[in-house]
Formats: C-alpha cells, sequence, structure tokens
C-alpha cells in the first residue's frame, strides 16, 4: 500500500468489511481525518464521528484488532501523516485552509482514478440507458442539474429527479416503462432519507444504480451498484463539493466515449447556438 495516500489505505483498511451504520460513520470520519487518524485516542475518534467510545473499541474489534490501541498501531504503520499533515496548517486562516482541503480532495480523487475501470463501467451503463434518469436531492440537487444539463447535450433523453416528494417514485416509474436500465444519484451529507428510499426502489424496478457519493460508507452504498466517491470539503459552515462535481464530468466524458454520436450532437448544438446568437463571444 506504499505510494498512496493515507485517505487511499484507510479505504483498504474498510474494503470488504460488513459495517453497521455507526460502523460506517466511524469509517468515514477517519477516512476524512486520515492525516490525524493515528494519533488520536479512542475518546477523540468517538467525538469526531459522534459516537460513543464503546463504539470505537467495537469497531476495531469488528477490523480484526484486539481493541482500539492495536488498530491505532497498525494505523501509525500503514497510515501515517504525510509530512506536514499535522498542524502544518496553523500559518494559513480559515478561508485557505478551506481551499487546500479540497485540493487534498482532489489529490485522493485523482489516486482513485488511476484505476479507470469503476468509470468505463459507469460510462457504458449511463450511456446505454435511455432515458437515463439523474438523481440528487437537497445539497445534491445542484451537481444533478449541472449533470444534466451538460448530460443532454449528447445523450437523447436525460430526466433529472431533483424534487422530492410522493411524485419521486412515479418519475422512477415513469423513465423504467419508458426504458431506462440505469440511474446515476449524486448523494451529499446530510443524506436525505428520500434518496436512500427512491434507490432502493429503484433497484427493486431492476434499474442499475451508479452514484457519486462523498465516502464509499454513505448511507446509498448499500443500495448502489457501483459507488465511486469523491469527498466533500468540511472546512467552512457549508459543505464544499469540487470532487464530486469533478467526478461528475469525468463521468460524462466517459458516458460520451460509448456514445458514437456525442461529437456530432455537440457539433450541431453549436452550429445552432451560433444560429440564434445564444452566446456573447
Amino acid at each position: 500500500m506504499s505510494g498512496s495516500s493515507p485517505a487511499a489505505r484507510l479505504q483498504q483498511l474498510f474494503e470488504g468489511r460488513r459495517l453497521t451504520p455507526t460502523q460506517r460513520r466511524i469509517a468515514h470520519s477517519m477516512v476524512r481525518r486520515a492525516g490525524d487518524v493515528p494519533f488520536l485516542s479512542s475518546v477523540e475518534l468517538a467525538e469526531l464521528a459522534g459516537v460513543s467510545q464503546p463504539s470505537v473499541t467495537r469497531f476495531a474489534v469488528a477490523l480484526g484488532f484486539d481493541g482500539y490501541p492495536a488498530l491505532r498501531r497498525h494505523l501509525r504503520e500503514v497510515a501515517p501523516a504525510e509530512p506536514g499533515a499535522a498542524g502544518g496548517d496553523d500559518a494559513y486562516n480559515e478561508y485557505q485552509q478551506a481551499v487546500l482541503g479540497e485540493i487534498a480532495n482532489l489529490r485522493h480523487l485523482a489516486e482513485l482514478l488511476a484505476d479507470p475501470g469503476p468509470v468505463e463501467r459507469a460510462g457504458r451503463l449511463l450511456a446505454a440507458s435511455r432515458p437515463l434518469p439523474v438523481l440528487g436531492l437537497r445539497a445534491a440537487s445542484s451537481q444533478a442539474r449541472g449533470f444534466g444539463y451538460f448530460a443532454a447535450k449528447v445523450h437523447p433523453d436525460v430526466r433529472v429527479l431533483d424534487e422530492g416528494g410522493s411524485m419521486l417514485r412515479d418519475r422512477i416509474d415513469a423513465a423504467r416503462r419508458a426504458g431506462a436500465t440505469a440511474l446515476i444519484c449524486f448523494a451529499l451529507p446530510r443524506h436525505p432519507k428520500e434518496v436512500v428510499d427512491a434507490l432502493a426502489y429503484a433497484q427493486e424496478q431492476g434499474l442499475a444504480v451508479v452514484s457519486v457519493a462523498d465516502s464509499a460508507f454513505a448511507p446509498v452504498a448499500k443500495h448502489s451498484d457501483l459507488l465511486i466517491p469523491a469527498a466533500v470539503g468540511t472546512g467552512l459552515a457549508f459543505d464544499t463539493a469540487c470532487a464530486p462535481m469533478l467526478l461528475g464530468r469525468v463521468l460524462l466524458e466517459a458516458m460520451c466515449d460509448d456514445l458514437p454520436d456525442a461529437q456530432a450532437r455537440l457539433e450541431e448544438f453549436d452550429a445552432r447556438a451560433a444560429a440564434r446568437g445564444l452566446f456573447v463571444e
């Protein structure tokens, strides 16, 4: 595991584990603070994750360790802090730290994309679905709308589902009846229960679910056929989502690769836009 980031090494530690929702919350918190975790006490980690100290102990045991001290020793060996990771941000104000945090999230995403397999698989699923439902509620609604805006330039039938309520399942039903085979979901904290329920329903109806979420341990993981994580920034009052947005664009690129007429559609749009004087040059 040498050569990868502390967050990536932690992700590998948790992969394949059957974790409870509380344990996924602990794992998520550890990944978000990967550089600090090897130096946190069980009480500090419990406070960070918003769980009880015994829950942290049970989590360590679930991972196969005798207790949290053994897990922490292991973390110090396999996921040491990167040079300057601990205490290195003191010279920056809170706004700069938020930007640096997002840069770190983008670096982690770049490492994840070293294996293009999941993105390419997602691109094939999305390109083949007619229509293509794009789900994102509350904090993730802007991600869904942005993806849908650009996807509609190359995909013949994109349906953005950015409003909840009793009509959401109806719209999933309508897409399925029209021939949809896949759905892409953007899921960001705080995770609405309605999104989790909608994905469960979509799978029941036979749709393959591709999710972009802030963590591999996000609540939507249980109802995703393919989940690709992209962390959010937490340094400001409201989360920032540069990495999920960029991952959405990457998925669009992969989808275009599996749409043989994508380039022709883009050129046709440009020609129409020029004829209408749509944009100020």
